[in-house]
C-alpha cells in the first residue's frame, strides 16, 4: 500500500477550499486571520529577540534554535500544504505559523532563562 502525501493533503484541505470559495467573506476571513497570525508571530519574535539583549554565547544558541524551528516549520508546511490550489493563502499561513512557532519558543526560553 502506497501512501501519497498529496491525497492526504487534499483530504485535509479540500473542505477549507470549498468553504473559502463558497462566499467572498469567507475568503476575506481566511486572509485576515493569516495576516493577524503573521503580525502576532512577527511582533512576538521581534520583541523577545530584543528582550534577550546583546548577542553572547547563551543568546546566540537561543537565536539559532529559534531559526531552526522556523526552518523546520517552513519545511513541514511545504510538505503538508497542497500546491494545486490556494497556494497564496497557504504561503501566508506557512510563514505565519513559522514566525508564531519561533516567537512561542523564544517566549518560553525567555521565561525559563531570565526569570
Amino acid at each position: 500500500m502506497k501512501i501519497n502525501i498529496s491525497e492526504i493533503s487534499n483530504a485535509i484541505f479540500y473542505p477549507l477550499k470549498s468553504w473559502a470559495e463558497q462566499f467572498p467573506g469567507n475568503w476575506n476571513i481566511l486572509i485576515g486571520s493569516g495576516f493577524v497570525l503573521l503580525f502576532v508571530g512577527g511582533i512576538l519574535t521581534y520583541v523577545f529577540h530584543k528582550k534577550m539583549g546583546e548577542a553572547d554565547e547563551r543568546t546566540t544558541q537561543i537565536s539559532l534554535k529559534s531559526a531552526l524551528i522556523t526552518l523546520c516549520v517552513v519545511i513541514l508546511c511545504d510538505v503538508i500544504f497542497p500546491k494545486e490550489y490556494m497556494w497564496q493563502i497557504f504561503f501566508l499561513f506557512k510563514y505565519s505559523l513559522a514566525f508564531l512557532a519561533s516567537g512561542i519558543y523564544l517566549a518560553v526560553r525567555y521565561k525559563k532563562d531570565f526569570f
